[in-house]
């Protein structure tokens, strides 16, 4: 255990990086500073620098992340998601929770889509906490839940996080994005457990209609024509998962390449079958969608920085040391590490602290025999959470800036998902036939 505690290079760089976090150093920079620092102390030049950053971010398998972006933005912008919201509401709408199950079903579908948790939270929280609001729910109860279905999209297949956990662990990323499907499916089902717990009222007075954003405008025809023709309108956009997902898993197209498909085919739905699409609109979103790429490549950037060190500094080998020495019950290890990035979760976002935490967990997970599928697929749970976690569950930022209420009143209401959603977590450990059973039957 006197090993945890050396001050070599790579623990000094660890300690610097919370430092800088600490002062409000951005994510990618913190990443970036403290992995040169260390390179310092073990006296590599600062020439090697561009060669790492080079070699971490040519990775045919990371073009998935800023394209996966842009096609979640443009099905954003172009009016596909109110679509959606429209057909789940007339199908579904009706049922004991009204615009609770909408919400959640709509949320889990988007996830389908998106691929990334804040990008969700921005493209279908104004319309669905509007909803929920109007059926009853409060609005931080609302917002708690669109925080937790959107966080699901990195669960959810095609998954920005699989991609990066299959590129870090040298999975293959095709059966990550199937193991996940019934896990994701399994957290949507605990979602809906958790509404008939939620304090439901009369909307307030002056409170705005849905109907405003959303307007129905076949509502006063009998129930199978206004599915019909909520289907129709939607159908483009409800069959993006099939044209995704399908292709993945029919061996068509790779991930990588499926995020390329999902682009082009959301320029095609918005331009000829929605028309929606305008010169301006495909500027803003991939303005848009640059700025959210850049983040994330900026910190898989510095972050190969931060892993070189921890290599040639061995901190992985000393720290997954460490960590086998807690326990000879697996499971008391595997409950260490899930608690661990539950914590990390509440403070750093979830690409950060896969290239942080990974190189240290699997080895040990590769010592101890697990499967890296099953492994990923409860790791990107794990994230998931972290999302909508207080301090700095990024989710919560976003919802709060939609409905303009106070950080804290959106984490109250995300408090029974957060209860439900760590159950989930314990229950896809306990049983990891819930993430291999798809990929047995399709193998």
């Amino acid at each position: 255990m006197a090993e945890m505690f050396d001050m070599g290079a790579g623990t000094q760089m660890v300690i610097v990086f919370f430092v800088l976090l600490f002062l409000k150093v951005p994510v990618a920079f913190a990443l970036g500073l403290s992995a040169i620092y260390a390179m310092w102390v073990l006296g590599f030049g600062l020439d090697l620098v561009g060669d790492l950053i080079a070699t971490g971010i040519a990775k045919f398998s990371l073009l998935a992340i800023p394209f996966f972006i842009l096609a979640g933005t443009l099905m954003g912008s172009l009016g596909i998601a109110e679509r959606m919201i429209r057909f789940f509401r007339v199908l579904i709408g009706g049922l004991p929770g009204g615009m609770g199950v909408v919400g959640t079903v709509v949320c889990l579908f988007w996830g389908a889509v998106s691929g990334s948790g804040p990008a969700s939270v921005a493209a279908i929280g104004p319309l669905i906490i509007k909803g929920m609001h109007e059926d009853g729910y409060s609005r931080s109860f609302a917002a708690g839940l669109v925080c937790t279905g959107a966080a699901l999209s990195i669960v959810i297949p095609p998954s920005i996080g699989l991609v990066i956990y299959g590129v870090i662990a040298e999975t293959s990323i095709s059966q990550l994005f199937i193991a996940a499907i019934i896990p994701g499916l399994f957290l949507g089902v605990l979602m809906l457990a958790t509404l008939p717990f939620a304090k439901k009222s009369s909307p307030a007075a002056g409170s705005p209609s849905v109907e405003a954003l959303m307007p129905m405008p076949d509502a006063g025809l009998p129930y199978g024509k206004r599915l019909w023709r909520s289907f129709i309108d939607s159908f483009w956009g409800l069959v993006t998962p099939v044209v995704i997902l399908g292709g993945i898993y029919s061996g068509a197209f790779t991930p990588t390449e499926a995020a390329i498909v999902a682009t082009v085919y959301a320029v095609l739905v918005g331009g000829l079958a929605y028309r929606t699409l305008t010169i301006t609109r495909l500027y803003e979103a991939t303005v848009a969608a640059s700025a959210s790429s850049a983040v994330v490549m900026l910190v898989v950037a510095y972050a190969s920085l931060f892993g070189w060190v921890v290599t040639v500094d061995d901190l992985v080998g000393q720290y997954s040391s460490a960590l086998l020495g807690l326990s000879d019950n697996q499971w008391v290890i595997l409950a260490v590490i899930m608690l661990i990035l539950l914590i990390a979760g509440m403070f750093m976002d979830a690409i950060t602290i896969m290239f942080i935490a990974l190189p240290i967990f699997l080895p040990v997970s590769r010592e101890l025999g697990w499967d890296p599928v099953w492994f990923g697929v409860l790791v990107m749970v794990n994230l998931a959470i972290g999302l909508f976690t207080p301090p700095v569950g990024i989710n919560l930022y976003v919802a709060a800036n939609i409905t303009k209420l106070p950080l804290e009143r959106i984490a109250y209401g995300a408090l029974p998902f957060l209860l439900t959603c760590t159950i989930g977590l314990a229950i896809i450990a306990a049983f990891p036939q819930m993430s291999q059973f798809l990929v047995n039957v399709l193998r």
